[in-house]
């Protein structure tokens, strides 16, 4: 039988054709739940933390990356004062570099890092070690290394391999490690295949339903250099709904119950990872930190009086909730193309090598015309990038107004998380800069990349 190859007719079956929603009824509104605190219209133009978007792009140049940091430091004192009585670990691969971890380590919080890359930047911003949570589903022994070295407060475990490596490890350095064991509970997240991260058919973790989890306590048991202090749990990114938490921490109290009946062990730590979306478009409806703190309080504390246990101390791990409504991207229109009978795409000075969420797996974004307000008629556009690809789109279907023209700038909400993160060099363009605002100043906290930095690696260039 024949098939139809997936980059078939406009490519259907690789970006497939959704009925865009109606435009707003005013399309220079900015959503509350989907910008930054400090977002507003000052004499039409969208200004971030008292600056306006003009005199960033005329200072810093576009695409550029802006951080409401009096945003960003909000919501992490929100989750530290909510989870009051646990820890709240600041996922560092949503977005990682030395200025941030000195705002979350300022505002309470601990952090997560996931390579030896991130545990660099964290250790170069002297956050406390002991506050700093190791992840990977892949850790090297140079990164174990250099946990161990570090000190870090908590290693997460991810095979079997890990487990004997870390065991030797630690015996060599003379050193006992915290360890914790990361579970998959064979939750269904509701949220995208690529970052539902919890059910069996993936890389992360031990599965609790074939066993592995609880031949992993009993391995790390074994090694008197390894200390476990709990379980490790994560289902997925941009949840919205807490029923997927509710299974998990059901089926973590069984894999408890059953270290202590054969272990006589009651592990004292339950870390329930992150994950908790955040508005991108009109109608997401992000997670109230103190009413999602309650909610995973009510669920673990039933789960354990049910079958006997002690409350364990709770962590929870955000990262996208605590820098992703903070982040705005501003580009600079470069040409406006309409397509008959279609729609008008708006090409900007950036793309897919800032932002592969889109590409990746179809993620929705709010955009607007940034640098002016407009009365004209709305008009269907698709925002896309300057990159070689068919799918470099940043925004799939948005209204904008009908007399944008080239040099307008135009900004996408909610850019905070896995953008600067992910961003890469492809056609070789330099990564933007990331500037921070508050109280009307403005700073970079991480500068432009330079055709001179995309060439300093390269081996046969002449010095």
């Amino acid at each position: 039988m024949s098939r139809v190859h997936p980059a078939g007719q406009r490519h259907a079956d690789v970006l497939p054709e959704d009925h865009p929603m109606p435009p707003a009824e005013d399309l220079n509104a900015l959503d509350p739940l989907i910008w930054p605190t400090g977002a507003k219209r000052d004499g039409g133009v969208v200004s971030i933390g008292g600056v306006d978007v003009r005199e960033l792009a005329e200072k810093y140049g576009t695409p550029l990356y802006v951080y409401d940091e009096e945003d960003v430091r909000a919501r992490a004192r929100e989750y530290a004062a909510a989870f009051h009585d646990g820890d709240v670990h600041y996922a560092g691969k949503a977005f990682l570099c030395t200025a941030v971890a000195r705002w979350v380590k300022e505002e309470g919080l601990g952090l997560d890092v996931c390579s030896g890359g991130e545990l660099a930047v964290a250790l170069a911003a002297d956050f406390p070690p002991e506050r700093i949570t190791m992840h990977g589903s892949n850790k090297s022994v140079a990164e174990l290394e250099r946990g161990l070295d570090a000190g870090v407060g908590r290693i997460v475990l991810d095979s079997f391999e890990e487990i004997a490596r870390l065991g030797y490890l630690a015996q060599e350095k003379g050193v006992r490690a915290k360890v914790m064991i990361r579970v998959t509970t064979g939750v269904e997240a509701h949220t995208h295949e690529f970052i539902a991260t919890a059910h069996d058919d993936q890389k992360f973790g031990f599965s609790r339903g074939s066993g592995a989890a609880l031949e992993a306590v009993r391995r790390v048991l074994e090694l008197k250099q390894l200390e476990l202090v709990g379980l490790h749990s994560h289902i997925g990114s941009q949840i919205f709904e807490t029923d997927g938490f509710e299974v998990a921490a059901h089926r973590l109290a069984e894999l408890l119950v059953a270290i202590r009946e054969e272990h006589g062990v009651e592990l004292p730590e339950l870390d329930l990872g992150g994950g908790y979306g955040i508005a991108y478009v009109a109608g997401d409806e992000p997670h109230d930190p103190k009413g999602l703190a309650d909610g995973l309080r009510t669920i673990v504390a039933r789960e354990c009086r049910a079958y006997g246990l002690r409350m364990p101390k709770l962590t929870v791990e955000p990262g996208r909730a605590i820098v992703g409504p903070g982040g705005v991207t501003v580009y600079e229109v470069g040409t406006v193309k309409n397509v008959e009978g279609l729609r008008t795409y708006v090409s900007v000075d950036g793309g897919m090598s800032d932002n592969l969420r889109t590409s990746l797996y179809g993620a929705e974004y709010t955009s607007v015309l940034a640098s002016r307000a407009s009365d004209a008629r709305p008009m269907l556009s698709r925002l896309v990038g300057k990159h070689c690809e068919s799918g470099d789109i940043v925004v799939r279907d948005l209204w904008l107004p009908e007399d944008l023209a080239a040099g307008d700038l135009v900004a996408v909400a909610a850019t905070g998380a896995y953008c600067r993160s992910m961003a890469s060099n492809y056609n070789h363009v330099p990564k933007p800069a990331v500037v921070a605002v508050r109280d009307g100043v403005a700073r970079v906290i991480v500068r432009r990349e330079t055709d001179e930095d995309l060439l300093r690696l390269d081996a046969e260039v002449e010095a």
